[in-house]
């Protein structure tokens, strides 16, 4: 029996969805005619099992102090992953909280302490960047940031680059329109309308 991928259970499961019309609009503002929710593979126990086991195989427990999740999304991956490998877990907002002691960083975490960040999607990278930067502050060495999907936008790897920050996704949107075109789910029309898009998104995030 063949042994699904992650990208094809993120198709099955309709956490991929493809609108060419009506794109969707981003937090950051971009519109785009692929919109990724992984939290709905909290709802799909075989799934999420299996994007911990990827994430869990991407890290060398013995190197790592704390696994962090990138609030909100990046939150249940993180604490499913940590129970795998038995390791601390932590969660860094996108900024302080409003009341009580304004943490942004919840759980216990200590200067020198050697962190793996999990985030369940990359598209422009700012909200993983900020993790990176407030765990930084704190005195912490990050190892690098995994990520469940990534849209391999050129802003994010450039922001990366800029910050020293390794990333490494299990899926990528390539994989993802290959898997919609060869499964009949997008037209070649359609297959070329998305990386356009992507193509062009890159250039113009490279420019600005």
């Amino acid at each position: 029996m063949h042994q699904q991928t992650i990208a094809e259970q993120l198709i099955q499961i309709e956490a991929i969805k493809i609108n060419m019309n009506e794109r969707f609009t981003w937090s950051s503002g971009i519109t785009s005619p692929v919109y990724c929710d992984n939290r709905l593979t909290m709802s799909y126990p075989q799934v999420r099992r299996q994007i911990a086991g990827q994430l869990a195989n991407q890290i060398d427990r013995s190197q790592v102090d704390v696994i962090a999740g990138c609030a909100t999304a990046g939150i249940p991956h993180a604490a499913f992953t940590a129970e795998l490998l038995d390791l601390p877990m932590i969660y860094v907002r996108s900024k302080p909280k409003g009341h009580g002691l304004e943490n942004m960083i919840e759980g216990r975490v200590d200067s020198g302490d050697r962190v793996v960040v999990i985030e369940d999607l990359i598209s422009t990278g700012q909200s993983a960047t900020k993790v990176v930067e407030a765990l930084r502050e704190k005195g912490c060495e990050v190892l690098y940031v995994l990520s469940i999907f990534t849209y391999g936008l050129d802003v994010a790897e450039e922001q990366f680059n800029q910050k020293g920050i390794i990333n490494t996704s299990l899926v990528t949107f390539d994989e993802i329109a290959n898997l919609l075109r060869d499964k009949g789910e997008i037209n070649q029309y359609e297959y070329n309308a998305l990386l356009k898009w992507r193509d062009h998104l890159i250039l113009t995030s490279s420019e600005s």
